[in-house]
């Protein structure tokens, strides 16, 4: 039997939105008031879902506290309080959307949740906008 265990936390960052694929008023047109160059803050929601069998043992699929302490050192740690565009290296050279954000997390985390399998990230930027990123498919 699969089960679901999800971990929720919060971080606060900075960035601009910015492609230097594009020219300065396509940049301003796509990304709007998230083009700003001094850039603008927000406090993410990130849910973390990892699943697997239930530990007849612990009645566990992993031990919540070590899921926590691997999304804080992982995840939280590198981004909370950092300006996105510059502080941050595995989102180095990456326009830092909430989609290209999601991804960078999961790939913060791959493999890093045994013995459970990473299943979700959701990355809420807003209350009104969030991302759900699964990952590549094994």
């Amino acid at each position: 039997m699969k089960v679901r265990l999800v971990s929720s936390v919060h971080f606060s960052a900075a960035h601009r939105l910015h492609s230097e694929s594009l020219d300065e008023d396509t940049n301003r047109r796509t990304f709007d008031k998230c083009n700003n160059p001094s850039a603008h803050g927000h406090t993410y929601a990130l849910e973390v879902t990892v699943e697997g069998e239930i530990d007849p043992a612990t009645g566990y699929v992993m031990d919540v506290a070590q899921l926590a302490r691997v999304i804080r050192e992982r995840v939280v740690e590198p981004l909370d309080r950092r300006h996105l565009n510059h502080d941050v290296d595995f989102l180095s050279g990456i326009n830092p959307t909430a989609e290209n954000i999601a991804a960078g997390i999961w790939a913060r985390l791959q493999g890093r949740v045994a013995p459970a399998r990473l299943a979700r990230v959701v990355l809420n930027e807003t209350e009104k906008n969030r991302v759900a990123y699964k990952g590549e498919t094994p």
